[in-house]
């Protein structure tokens, strides 16, 4: 994952990442956002995508935009690689984000610190069986 632009450099506007999900897997877990969209453009591979409860499969060239408030979460289709731009309108503070979720992935950080961190950073996870299903 890359943060491309981040609101410090854009004045609030918005906050662009690119990630690249190897063979099946898996991006974001199941959340939503209270403020931002957050829009998905699929720039090479195929990505699946919650949208509500609804499971979609975006190919290339294919974009999607999460409202405030809706559950979503996306990954790499099994049996092939995604890569992914990630637009969040307004702006979401996504540098320290990353930053802690390496920590958790290093080990240097707890990751309940990820739920304890979803109002600051505005990500919500929630439960949904549709992707659970869906990934299964």
């Amino acid at each position: 994952m890359t943060l491309l632009a981040d609101s410090s450099q854009t004045g609030g506007a918005l906050s662009v990442t690119r990630s690249v999900f190897p063979w099946g897997g898996d991006g974001a877990p199941s959340h939503f956002h209270t403020k931002a969209s957050e829009s998905l453009f699929v720039i090479g591979g195929r990505l699946q995508v919650l949208a509500g409860d609804e499971v979609l499969i975006l190919e290339e060239g294919d974009f999607i935009t999460i409202p405030p408030g809706l559950p979503h979460a996306f990954g790499a289709v099994s049996g092939a690689d995604a890569e992914v731009l990630a637009i969040f309108t307004p702006a979401a503070d996504r540098f320290d984000y990353y930053r802690l979720l390496e920590r958790v992935v290093a080990g240097e950080a707890d990751p309940a610190e990820i739920a304890a961190s979803g109002e600051r950073f505005d990500n919500h996870y929630v439960d949904s069986p549709a992707w659970r299903n869906a990934r299964s």
